[in-house]
């Protein structure tokens, strides 16, 4: 089918979306068998004020008054579910282009007057309100830019379809990973949607409009060129890219797509990752592959993981921020633009800028479940206005709350028309946000300028590279073996010998002793200035805190014998590659010191003809003394418990023994940083006083250093107290 380009310049710009534009003709629908006027009869009244606007609107673009353009109309909400069934309701309603458009006219960003007054409207305010792109079915010519020939014959198929024929059909594809349904008008409605985007950024591509918002539907960036998926027939955003690189070669070569829908837009990855032209940019939620689109049955087709970087000539042309989990908001969005989006765009330098503006990451879509509010969409697109000389087109993806998609696309309007962003304070970033936005940094720097600063490459320096933290450890071996002569334990099992050689030191003779500290603890913090100019840093410019130094000296003069276990945040291998490490995960860390734990009591302590046992844990590595406790009877060879906590606090109790939270509660020191979450609520702070979380006190201090040093006269004390042997006779009085 065929329909005919409307240029900008023939319309009247700034009509409710019931009008139609009077100088054009009638749209012709598919198969000849609709012919839409939208309701209004051309009449020699509105020639004759449309061509009196048409010459309004050239002087307008001379003078470089130029609106924010707006495409809608209403038969793409034709598109519906042929299978009603019992709950005939669908996420992707087609109430959702109608409500943002009840938006916009509530908002007044929509002129609803009389057609008569337009002159006026034009002479007087002429970037008042949004100018209206009419929409028009996409050719089979344009479809075909980025889908087959045979998948546009598919979808056109569909209008032949019976009723019945329709209804099984939706029922079968809304199942897995292709979550899609069809009806007897989904065909017309995917043209006029892939149509309106493509005469979108054709009239913000020809400087008609200064950027334009298509509200349009069905959405397309799930769409792949030979198939439909994901509530996407035909991937509108492509057609509208690749028909303004073909209809303007020289002023509209390289193009940034901006996604921000929550979903992944596997089809334009797919579309362009070979394509230097096309910088393609997507933040979504990946969850290891599990949130939708997922990973595709092909393992030879990339996925939405932030390591797919592009092939060939697209290398580096394809950047996923591929968020680990739901629940990102304005905090990590903003950091996602200002670390990696806009750096990056910024030294591609569009063209133009097409944003895929999915809004079911926004706050109060449960699809999605995250919450970016309108005031970050706003603050978003404005960063996306400096780019391109402002050339930006928005075009309507996803997003599933009708108030939360209405709000943010009318945050996003304004914008577009020139309000400025409101003002908002930022909260801060998740540490599984950050670590995923240094990993794309990784990913993209060999790319990228400015993506490099900071970012080394492993494979560069050879064999002759330690990591730090093995460097700091053999320090500390080296330390503590000239002070107190303690040697690495040998830890006969292959596996746990591998991870934690010299992380395990102790004092001669400890087997003889009849007082043992045991202390499990996090590696020393770090603590370093790099140079302001290079983002390096020189060894005299960063620093070693331990703040477990202290408490090894004091046991020593006190006659203990000392068991010191370094629990490393990540355990080398050789074939590390990877700059950037994050630290283990919660169970894999747990599971990792359960296995030390047990086997240095099994092996050593429980062996040992001690009278007193006291252990010590000292930040993530406290999770030990709860593993050591609920999986090994040993309350009754201990003293007490010394925990300094500032991450997550782990009830201590067990099934088999129902006195184990009562004696953990009358024999232990839990000192709790001073700004944890539980103290922040006052029913948590309840809780956490209870028998199964121990002795818990609040710190007045922040930090794990600041906390052992605020409490080390605490600490000896209740040592102290509860020795059943006297203290060595070269303690003094302050020492104890």
């Amino acid at each position: 089918m065929e329909g005919e380009d409307q240029s900008m310049v023939d319309a009247p710009n700034v009509f409710d979306e019931s009008h139609v534009t009077p100088v054009a003709p009638a749209v012709e629908q598919v198969g000849g068998d609709i012919s839409e006027k939208n309701g209004m009869d051309i009449d020699k009244e509105a020639i004759e004020v449309s061509v009196r606007t048409s010459d309004a609107v050239k002087l307008m673009e001379r003078r470089g008054m130029l609106p924010t353009g707006c495409c809608y109309d209403d038969r793409m909400k034709l598109h519906a579910n042929a299978d009603f069934g019992p709950s005939p309701h669908h996420p992707e309603d087609p109430r959702r282009i109608e409500e943002i458009m009840k938006m916009f006219k509530k908002a007044g960003l929509i002129f609803t007057g009389p057609d008569s007054e337009l002159l006026d409207v034009l002479k007087d305010s002429p970037t008042k309100y949004m100018w209206r792109i009419a929409a028009r079915p996409a050719t089979k010519q344009e479809i075909c830019t980025v889908h087959t020939p045979a998948h546009y014959d598919w979808v056109h198929d569909l209008t032949e379809m019976p009723t019945r024929e329709l209804r099984l059909l939706s029922n079968s594809l809304d199942q897995g990973r292709a979550s899609l349904y069809v009806g007897g008008m989904s065909y017309e409605a995917a043209l006029l949607a892939a149509g309106g985007c493509v005469e979108t950024c054709k009239n913000v591509a020809a400087g008609h409009v200064k950027n334009a918002f298509a509200v349009i539907r069905p959405p397309g960036h799930h769409a792949e060129y030979d198939t439909a998926m994901g509530f996407c027939l035909f991937n509108n955003v492509p057609i509208g890219a690749k028909v303004c690189q073909n209809e303007y070669p020289d002023t509209c070569r390289k193009i940034l797509i901006l996604d921000w829908d929550v979903h992944h837009g596997n089809g334009v990855q797919n579309m362009f990752y070979e394509d230097p032209n096309i910088l393609y940019i997507s933040l979504h939620v990946y969850d290891k592959g599990t949130f939708y689109p997922g990973r595709p049955d092909n393992p030879m087709i990339p996925d939405g993981n932030f390591d797919k970087v592009g092939t060939g000539l697209g290398q580096g042309k394809n950047v996923n921020i591929a968020w680990p989990t739901q629940g990102m908001g304005d905090g990590e969005y903003f950091a996602a633009f200002q670390k990696i989006v806009m750096p990056i765009a910024r030294e591609f330098d569009p063209d133009m800028v097409i944003i895929s503006a999915g809004f079911d990451a926004a706050d109060g879509d449960e699809l999605g479940g995250c919450f970016v509010t309108p005031p970050c969409y706003a603050h978003m697109t404005h960063m996306l206005m400096s780019l391109a000389n402002g050339k930006v087109a928005v075009c309507l993806e996803g997003g599933y709350n009708l108030k939360a998609i209405s709000n943010s696309a009318l945050a996003v309007a304004r914008t577009l028309m020139g309000d400025p962003p409101p003002k908002m304070k930022i909260p801060s970033i998740s540490k599984d946000a950050a670590s995923l936005l240094a990993n794309v940094q990784a990913a993209q720097a060999p790319f990228w300028e400015c993506m490099r600063p900071g970012v080394i490459d492993v494979r560069d320096f050879g064999e002759e590279k330690s990591r730090l933290h093995d460097v700091i450890r053999g320090y500390q071996r080296q330390v503590l073996s000239e002070k107190y002569s303690m040697l690495p334990l040998f830890i006969q099992r292959g596996v746990l010998y591998k991870s934690f050689e010299n992380q395990v030191l102790v004092t001669p003779g400890l087997r003889t002793k009849k007082r043992v500290l045991f202390i499990i603890h996090d590696p020393p913090e770090l603590r370093a200035m790099p140079d302001i100019v290079t983002n390096t840093v020189d060894a005299h410019n960063g620093f070693i805190v331990d703040g477990v130094m202290p408490y090894i000296d004091w046991a020593h003069k006190n006659g203990f014998g000392i068991m010191d276990a370094n629990i490393p945040h990540y355990v080398t291998h050789p074939q590390d590659f990877d700059a950037y490490t994050p630290q283990l995960d919660e169970m894999t860390l747990q599971r990792q010191i359960q296995d030390l734990v047990c086997f240095l009591w099994d092996n050593y302590l429980q062996l040992y003809d001690m009278e007193d046992l006291f252990i010590i844990g000292v930040g993530n590595a406290y999770v030990g003394v709860k593993v050591l406790l609920t999986n090994r009877d040993c309350k009754n060879r201990m003293t007490g418990v010394i925990n300094f906590v500032t991450g997550s606090l782990r009830p201590i109790k067990s099934e088999t023994d129902p006195d184990l939270s009562t004696w953990y509660k009358q024999n232990s020191l839990v000192y709790v940083t001073n700004d944890h979450a539980c103290w922040s609520d006052t029913n948590l702070a309840k809780k956490v006083l209870k028998k199964r979380f121990g002795g818990v006190q609040r710190s007045s201090e922040v930090g794990l250093r600041r906390m052992m040093a605020a409490h080390a006269k605490d600490v000896f004390k209740f040592i102290g107290d509860r020795l059943t042997t006297e203290p060595s006779g070269n303690t003094t009085e302050e020492e104890k």
